[in-house]
């Protein structure tokens, strides 16, 4: 379930059922880890959309008639929170005031004085268009998954190889920086290696007299075992595919700053390669 605005409150507990949970409280220490770092697991995406519903209702509440959850110190929190997550995810948001009180001053100095309807409107101008574009972004994230096998079979059934592709789709779902698109392509190259665990045997696939190759030489463990399970003129078309598939691999791992179009290039590349290998272990 994607993470909403609740997320950032702590739960309140009593100690017993006859005393009274003790109210919900925002969750300063993740808003602090937040501003410092990405979270482990939600996407920016996701959580920006989260921070801005919290912070908007919030805002809303104030500007309509009272009920806010969050006072002034923790709303200067949260707007700094948003702009900073908003900006990892590629967009930039910023308000023209840090809380509830420069809110009030604000509208006062934008016609928002005696309507709420007016306030609705002039916080409507702040967010929706940056909240529209991360919407978009977030559709576009979940339509652009990775490759799926032809086979009937969920998994491969090499545990290592089923749990690295399934961190290459968890990657590649979140990924929208640079940086998480170079991690996406360090994480397809794990997939080769554990190919290459997998299904080469020096005695049965390595040249007589050669020592046997190292785990990350992929490119020679994988492109050997393919030649013995492919052999011949006929089958030098699959035996080159193969290959460009580790290429490419490996070509994103020392890529400085690959984009989510190329890493996608290379994942769903090496799943191919993984269950190509898979039908010929069969």
């Amino acid at each position: 379930m994607a993470i909403t605005s609740s997320d950032f409150f702590t739960r309140g507990v009593g100690s017993d059922w006859l005393e009274p949970a003790e109210p919900e409280e925002l969750d300063r220490d993740r808003l602090m880890r937040l501003l410092e770092a990405a979270d482990p697991v939600e996407p920016d995406i996701d959580v920006a959309l989260a921070l801005m519903d919290l912070v908007r209702d919030d805002l809303t509440a104030s500007g309509t008639g009272g009920g806010e959850s969050l006072s002034d110190q923790d709303m200067r929190l949260a707007t700094r929170v948003l702009s900073r997550v908003v900006e990892r995810a590629g967009y930039e948001f910023k308000l023209p005031f840090r809380d509830h009180t420069s809110w009030r001053a604000w509208w006062n100095r934008n016609d928002g004085y005696g309507s709420w309807q007016a306030r609705r409107e002039l916080l409507g101008g702040l967010f929706d268009e940056t909240y529209a574009c991360l919407i978009a972004a977030q559709d576009q994230a979940l339509a652009e998954t990775l490759v799926e096998a032809i086979s009937p079979h969920r998994t491969l059934g090499w545990p290592e190889v089923d749990a690295e592709v399934n961190e290459l789709r968890r990657q590649f779902s979140r990924a929208t920086t640079p940086q998480d698109c170079a991690a996406v392509g360090l994480v397809a190259v794990r997939v080769t290696e554990a190919l290459s665990r997998q299904v080469y045997v020096h005695a049965a696939h390595g040249a007589l007299g050669e020592e046997e190759p190292r785990i990350s030489d992929t490119k020679k463990r994988l492109g050997s075992y393919i030649g013995a399970k492919l052999p011949g003129k006929g089958n030098e078309e699959l035996r080159r595919l193969a290959k460009t598939t580790i290429e490419a691999a490996q070509a994103m791992k020392h890529r400085g700053t690959p984009t989510r179009t190329e890493v996608g290039i290379a994942a769903d590349a090496v799943i191919l390669l993984a269950n190509m290998l898979r039908r010929l272990d069969e």
